[in-house]
């Protein structure tokens, strides 16, 4: 799980320099960030935390040591990344790359992000409390598919984001609107997909155990 977290924050520091959309809580949390004058990690700690406290309340048994790996890790490994990718002249690479070059680093970042994110959930360890709401929200709203509830869920967390950036001093967006909308429609129905084989090779019980427990 902690790789996973840790790899998270690195392919997340990469999309953000890429420019090109981020996953949609990333996306808020940076434009909050902007706004409020303070670092990514410092915000993702105060936001989920935040969101923790309603997690702690309707849905306890999604916390877990992830759950604070997840908050606690993610943002400041993006700050020490984006740091480090301006000081080896990796930022100067991608902003001053062709279009071919940042669509490659986007592409790379992007599925590999999809496969961390996958073993981050496949550890069982607890979830984000950014993923944990939209899950009790469901839970509380059984008529209506979680897929909906995720969606609905993202696209306000990228309309935080905006609204966010519209209220900085200098107006400024970080990152793209369009393209961490359009993750908020696939990113979470890619990364089911890709957790579905992975479940097979990470989990501990042998795959006869595992049939006999479905059929079950």
């Amino acid at each position: 799980m902690l790789p996973a977290v840790c790899l998270m924050g690195v392919f997340v520091s990469i999309l953000v320099e890429v420019g090109w959309g981020t996953d949609p809580a990333s996306y808020m949390n940076l434009n909050i960030a902007h706004a409020i004058g303070l670092s990514l990690g410092t915000t993702e700690v105060i936001v989920y935390g935040l969101m923790l406290i309603l997690t702690f309340i309707f849905g306890p048994e999604k916390i877990g040591f992830g759950t604070l790996a997840n908050m606690i890790l993610i943002g400041y490994i993006v700050d020490f990344c984006r740091w480090i990718w301006k000081n080896i002249g990796f930022h100067d690479f991608i902003v001053n790359g062709t279009f071919g070059i940042k669509l490659a680093v986007f592409a790379i970042a992007l599925l590999l992000f999809v496969i961390v994110a996958a073993v981050y959930m496949n550890a069982q360890m607890g979830v984000a409390p950014y993923d944990a709401l939209p899950a009790i929200i469901s839970r509380a709203l059984p008529k209506i598919p979680f897929f909906i509830v995720r969606i609905i869920f993202d696209l306000s967390a990228a309309g935080l984001g905006f609204l966010a950036c519209k209220l900085s001093k200098d107006g400024i967006m970080q990152g793209s609107l369009v393209g961490s909308i359009a993750m908020s429609l696939l990113l979470g129905p890619v990364i089911s997909i890709v957790a579905k084989p992975l479940n097979k090779i990470l989990s501990a019980e042998p795959v006869e155990t595992l049939s006999k427990n479905n059929a079950e």
